[in-house]
């Protein structure tokens, strides 16, 4: 992979795609979820597709390693982990790619590199740190993607894995998904330096703040950073500004922000906007659109009918992969 965008025909249809396929996995998603298919949390990812595309469209599967958060649905289809594990995972199916144990928070893909799926809000940083310092001596090129939302500059670990990865130059791009809100709460009522890459500045880090709802402009400025990072120069901290289109949760009521303040970031929809610049520049026609568009629903046909086929684990395997100490309590006589 080089830092150089190469801005094909190809390419521009390659990134319409992997956002719509986001898009309409997460759809697909919010109906199986209100059918009671999925259960427990289901964090939704519309409007920061440019994000996850742009960032993974920078990285080289065959080496690189992505660590993301709760809300990382986009990253792992657009990392490359199939759409059928993934939606087998998140019905609980054993032919999950976490044998339906990890659920829609805890997504995992050894074989491709996709390490979580992280519940615990900055809980990835330092685990992206641990990857790229075997990488370092183990896979000596690779980058490690860590993404995490603009909440997680709160917490301690924020800032001891940024101090950590710049004194020991680590292969890690640090991507801050700053969405506003974190889960609810204004970003200026929270942190005095909203400007989140200029954090970067107090580590000696490199940084640059993107529009995340440009697609184009979000793998630019990713294959700039992973260029920095794989020279082994240290680690880069990019912040992409984009803003999510659903609540923070099924669960969520939204009542930190207005619907009119909402649908005022609509006209910003990154898939609209390539679409729209795709269409006026003579990049895609209405037969290649509906081409793109009738494959992403197949994809997700087949996906969904691959998950509800699975299987479900056997109540004598529950006790597999867990860790158990067995207490054995004394007889007081």
């Amino acid at each position: 992979m080089t830092g150089k965008l190469h801005l094909d025909r190809a390419h521009l249809h390659h990134l319409y795609r992997q956002m719509l396929r986001i898009r309409r996995f997460e759809a697909k998603c919010v109906e199986l979820y209100q059918a009671q298919q999925i259960r427990g949390f289901l964090h939704l990812y519309d409007g920061e597709e440019a994000v996850a595309v742009g960032v993974t469209s920078a990285l080289d599967p065959a080496c690189d390693a992505v660590v993301a958060t709760y809300r990382e649905h986009g990253q792992a289809l657009a990392h490359g982990v199939p759409m059928r594990s993934l939606l087998a995972e998140m019905l609980g199916k054993v032919e999950g790619c976490c044998r339906g144990r990890g659920g829609s928070m805890h997504l995992f893909d050894r074989s491709r590199r996709f390490f979580g799926g992280n519940a615990i809000v900055g809980g990835g940083l330092p685990l992206a740190a641990g990857l790229a310092l075997a990488d370092k001596t183990l896979r000596p090129g690779a980058v490690t993607a860590c993404f995490f939302g603009e909440g997680a500059v709160g917490e301690g670990v924020f800032h001891e894995t940024l101090n950590l990865a710049q004194l020991w130059k680590l292969p890690v791009l640090f991507v801050c998904e700053n969405n506003l809100y974190a889960m609810g709460v204004p970003l200026a009522d929270a942190e005095v330096e909203t400007a989140i890459w200029r954090k970067a500045a107090a580590y000696h880090l490199a940084a640059e703040q993107v529009d995340g709802m440009d697609v184009v402009a979000v793998e630019a400025a990713a294959r700039r950073a992973v260029e920095h990072v794989r020279s082994g120069v240290g680690p880069f901290f990019l912040e992409a500004r984009t803003y999510r289109f659903r609540a923070h949760s099924m669960f969520d009521t939204q009542a930190y922000r207005s619907r009119d303040e909402v649908e005022g970031w609509k006209p910003r929809d990154p898939i609209e906007q390539l679409r729209s610049w795709m269409a006026a520049n003579g990049q895609i026609h209405p037969d290649e659109r509906a081409a793109i568009d009738a494959a992403v629903e197949a994809e997700i046909a087949d996906a969904v009918a691959f998950a509800e086929a699975g299987t479900l684990e056997p109540v004598a395997d529950l006790e597999r992969f867990v860790l158990m100490e067995r207490v054995v309590q004394e007889d007081p006589a």
